[in-house]
């Protein structure tokens, strides 16, 4: 419980920092027989903050019950 309590605070605390990021994705624009055209396409993940908040917030209660429990 305690692995998981401090894995939940990182992830929430990551989260909080980095609020999204983005990536390149290649998509076939054309393809007629021997020709195919491709264009780079950029894709964004983005999240709220606050689902970072309540990781943390999470990650905290979990470690602090598995310390009352040992």
């Amino acid at each position: 419980m305690k692995t998981a309590g401090l894995l939940l605070i990182v992830v929430g605390a990551i989260m909080l920092v980095w609020t999204g990021f983005s990536f390149t994705k290649k998509e076939k624009v054309l393809d007629i027989g021997p020709l195919e055209v491709s264009a780079d396409k950029k894709e964004t993940v983005n999240w709220p903050p606050y689902i970072g908040a309540v990781l943390v917030v999470g990650g905290i209660a979990v470690f602090a019950m598995s310390k009352r429990r040992a």
